[in-house]
């Protein structure tokens, strides 16, 4: 019997990588259940999409209204209020005292190529800088940006050139704050002159390499780097924005305003939608007709965006995120002592991670964190690994969980730490 995991193998490029075999058949909120009837609670809100949850009334009820008035013109053809508003907003929203313009893409991978034009069509100037262990998307820049080659370069040839990376500050792996703007600092005087950058991008809370957030010390540091020098700022908020932090923006944790900030996932809870927002001089740098792209800012993705933002506004999802990522620690804190394994829990807000390690060699364990994962989903919980040792589990559940659904999540959570023990 042709399984659909068979037809699957047999129509689609392995390249597609996939966590699980659940085949989704419907969702709401923070459950999941598949073509088998099987009930999953989602950990992962499809990479941290679904911030506002699977199906969130509002969204629905707004995506459903613009369905009926028009689905597609492309805003570069004939634009529409929706388009303008949404910008006005995020204009808003964004981090800085300062006037702001923005640009409507369709994936976080866009939203990045589209800040590193605009910031060497600003500058003049070429170069990049990165961080190891970042992730910046599949496209070739981003592939370039991102820190960390497999599986995400690995086969695919040669690299933009004039990208560059630096060590991003992970105390417990052993590089410090300090150790990481002396490496910057040699970068500059051994491989490229300051005067060539263009910009130094981020994540202010690393996604894929590990849930590790930039320390308040290194983001202050780079701002007067890049002041000192003329370089630009970007923030890549794709993964860490609305709410997840705990604020709006993870960069609204700091007193550090970005020149540049990319967002997409959550932006519009389940519809493909991404942004660049950014000083308004710095966003006009590009001649018209260099930015855009056919379904870049399509009316179903605006219409979802502004029902996201409403219902972050009226149902406090900030403070929720911190409510939630409080108790989620503290259960992990309570049974670390019945798992050695467990070296590290962090993350602002409820964008949380537990790290582990083997306990004979106090050596990264992809192999425990794995087997966390497979017993989780054995009943029942969907959990997401990533680190650059892949040693890390990230919970990314909507904020929107119910607490009954919440403590359910966490008693299985901590069953399965327990019995990879064994």
């Amino acid at each position: 019997m042709t399984t659909l995991t068979d037809r699957k193998n047999a129509a689609i490029s392995r390249g597609v990588g996939m966590t699980t075999q659940i085949y989704a058949d419907r969702a709401e909120n923070a459950e999941i259940w598949d073509k088998e009837g099987n009930r999953y609670i989602d950990f992962a809100s499809g990479i941290a999409v679904v911030n506002t949850g699977h199906r969130h009334p509002k969204v629905i009820e707004a995506v459903k209204a613009q369905i009926d008035r028009f689905t597609h013109t492309c805003h570069q053809v004939v634009p529409y209020e929706s388009y303008v508003e949404l910008a006005e907003r995020l204009n808003a929203l964004t981090p800085g005292n300062f006037a702001k313009k923005t640009i409507f893409v369709t994936t976080g991978a866009e939203a990045v190529e589209n800040a590193v034009k605009i910031a060497r069509a600003a500058t003049g100037r070429q170069a990049v800088i990165a961080f190891t262990g970042g992730f910046h998307g599949r496209t070739f820049m981003g592939m370039a940006l991102t820190g960390k080659v497999v599986p995400y370069k690995v086969g695919f040839g040669a690299m933009p050139g004039d990208v560059f990376h630096a060590p991003f500050p992970i105390e417990l792996h052993g590089i410090t704050t300090e150790q990481s703007l002396a490496a910057l600092k040699k970068l500059f005087a051994a491989d490229v002159d300051p005067g060539r950058v263009a910009a130094i991008i981020l994540e202010p809370v690393q996604g894929e390499g590990g849930f590790y957030p930039a320390p308040a010390a290194f983001l202050k540091a780079l701002r007067e780097i890049c002041d000192q020098h003329g370089i630009l700022l970007i923030a890549d908020e794709v993964q860490t924005g609305f709410a997840r932090t705990g604020k709006m923006f993870a960069m609204d944790h700091h007193d550090v305003a970005p020149d540049l900030t990319t967002m997409a996932k959550s932006l519009a809870g389940g519809f493909p939608l991404a942004a660049v927002t950014g000083r308004a001089e710095v966003m006009d740098a590009p001649a018209p007709g260099g930015l855009g792209g056919t379904y870049g800012g399509n009316p179903l993705g605006i219409a979802a965006a502004h029902a996201v933002l409403d219902v972050i506004a009226e149902e406090k999802l900030c403070e929720r995120a911190e409510q939630l990522g409080g108790r989620l620690k503290q259960r992990l804190a309570a049974i670390r002592e019945q798992a050695p394994e467990i070296v590290d829990i962090r993350g602002p807000g409820f964008m949380n991670a537990v790290e582990f390690n083997d306990v004979t060699t106090n050596l990264p364990s992809a192999d425990f964190a794995n087997k966390v994962r497979l017993i989780a989903l054995e009943k029942g919980l969907i959990l997401l690994t990533c680190g650059v040792h892949g040693n890390v589990i990230r919970f990314l559940a909507p904020i929107t969980i119910q607490d009954e659904v919440f403590a359910e999540a966490l008693d299985i959570l901590e069953a399965s730490i327990i019995a990879a023990r064994g």
